[in-house]
């Protein structure tokens, strides 16, 4: 047990959930759909329907799964119980909710069975029912002729390739649906962030920052992969009431770094940290459905080598050349391209390139060594939609089609900044032997780095109307990185502590 005059091991404090938010959230979609139909001389009437999640079993077991609501449901009423349903009337704006009805021995196995008072109070809506009524609910409360009319969310995600899955229930055959309207203005709302969002994301990235500075400090040569892990989902969680994450954990060390989603079932972070090796950490923790996403890269021993500073200065130059670049109107495309050409620039000082820097470009040398995109949206997902508006085509160029957008940046936005420098044989082997790019290399020079790994350094940040602001508070330089894992205060300006105590 810490001591009277012991530092607390976080300064930070969950905040209370805003649902206002979501009331806003669901008047901005209201508004657009409104201006929408009016464009194009529609009636203004009909129903926003949405299905919210259910929970799942764990295959046919008897087991269920932790359950966390489906995104864009989140987003309109920001409900985590399973099983429901929402509205939205056009005509009066009114919201609705529908709760499961749930048996009586619920209340025997999973606690008090609420009223529905109790949901349209706490989720801030104008009616609440059960999913057994919404065709009565709805044919009641429809205001125009013929069949009332649901508009279903129904559309693509560009980032998984899947579909969402428009509200079923028994009895839509007394509806008129519409499939087309919805999710690309629901989808556009969602880009462009509410000041209660951006609150609750600036939190999600305190809390990861904190946890990610934890794990930094009491990472020691020989621990497994998996407690670095660790650390970080107790700190998030112990401090900040983080029951989710936004994804699973990449705690990849040594060559394991060259692996882009390490962590997964297959690879999942088990490896023994050996002196020498670069850790790259990307693990971010999610708070009332918004994440954060931030990646750290540092030596396991304390003490970067002349190599490792190498490649992790490379990439810490061209996160800092696309941030003090961006504001509205900057392309994303551009901002990759800049992070490559940083990139490169520095390894042929560095000498582990030769020639023109431009002809590199021209030759797509970068995404050899960044085969991934530069950043994407965060919110309520950590690759949050809306990366390519209708008519907007993914480039085929490597590294480049690998872009989650290539939209211009809109002040509102949230997107990572992600630049990495890998060594992965199964593209960097290839570039070496082709005839288009093996005089760019130094041969001799590239050896070193066979088993290397990689470095990338991802932050999260909001576009501002004159540039950007940086929502993640973690060491990138390699003085500070090495300083705080040698227990010094962070940041620079907080009372010292025990560097063996865990405490930032």
């Amino acid at each position: 047990m810490a001591s009277a005059s012991s530092p607390p091991a976080s300064s930070l404090t969950p905040p209370e959930i805003p649902f206002e938010l979501h009331v806003g959230n669901r008047e901005k979609l209201l508004k657009y759909t409104r201006q929408h139909l009016s464009d194009l001389s529609r009636p203004l009437h009909g129903f926003i329907l949405l299905q919210g999640g259910d929970e799942k079993n764990r295959y046919c077991t008897d087991h269920t799964e932790l359950f966390r609501q489906e995104s864009y449901f989140a987003y309109l009423f920001g409900v985590r119980e399973p099983g429901f349903y929402g509205a939205i009337d056009i005509a009066t704006g009114n919201s609705l909710l529908f709760s499961p009805r749930l048996p009586a021995d619920y209340a025997v196995w999973l606690g008090e069975i609420k009223s529905l008072s109790y949901f349209k109070e706490r989720y801030m809506v104008s009616m609440v029912y059960y999913t057994d009524e919404i065709v009565q609910v709805l044919c009641d409360q429809y205001g125009g002729s013929g069949k009332p009319l649901l508009f279903l969310l129904h559309g693509l995600n560009t980032d998984s390739d899947n579909f969402s899955k428009p509200a079923e229930f028994q009895g839509m055959e007394k509806f008129e649906t519409d499939l087309t309207t919805l999710h690309p203005i629901l989808t556009e709302c969602r880009v462009l962030k509410s000041d209660l969002e951006l609150a609750l994301i600036q939190f999600a990235n305190e809390i990861s920052s904190e946890a990610h500075i934890e794990v930094m400090r009491k990472t020691r040569v020989k621990m497994k992969e998996y407690q670095l892990e660790s650390m970080f989902l107790h700190h998030t969680y112990m401090y900040g009431g983080c029951r989710h994450c936004s994804y699973t954990c990449i705690c990849a060390t040594g060559g394991s770094g060259a692996v882009l989603h390490y962590g997964h079932a297959a690879a999942p972070n088990e490896r023994i940290l050996e002196d020498g090796d670069m850790a790259l950490l990307d693990m971010g923790a999610e708070y009332h459905f918004y994440g954060s996403d931030i990646t750290c890269s540092f030596p396991v021993n304390g003490k970067f080598t002349s190599d490792q500073a190498l490649i992790y200065n490379a990439v810490l130059k061209a996160h800092n050349a696309v941030i003090s670049s961006m504001k509205p109107g900057v392309s994303w495309i551009d901002m990759h391209k800049l992070a490559e050409k940083t990139i490169l620039e520095s390894l042929k000082t560095g000498g582990i390139l030769v020639g023109d820097v431009d002809g590199m470009m021209a030759r797509r040398l970068g995404a050899v060594f960044m085969p991934h995109g530069l950043g994407h949206f965060m919110g309520i997902d950590t690759h949050d939609p809306g990366g390519y508006l209708k008519g907007l085509e993914r480039p085929k160029e490597p590294g480049l089609r690998s872009l989650r957008t290539v939209r211009e940046l809109k002040e509102g936005m949230v997107i990572t900044v992600e630049p990495g420098c890998y060594f992965i044989d199964a593209v960097l082997v290839p570039a070496m032997e082709s005839s288009n790019t093996s005089m760019f290399f130094n041969h001799e020079t590239i050896r070193r780095f066979k088993g290397f790994g990689g470095v990338r350094i991802e932050s999260d940040l909001h576009v501002t109307a004159n540039g950007c602001k940086n929502m993640t508070k973690c060491p990138r330089e390699t003085w500070e990185i090495e300083a705080v894992m040698a227990g010094a205060p962070w940041p620079p300006g907080k009372t010292s502590t025990n560097s063996g105590n865990g405490k930032c």
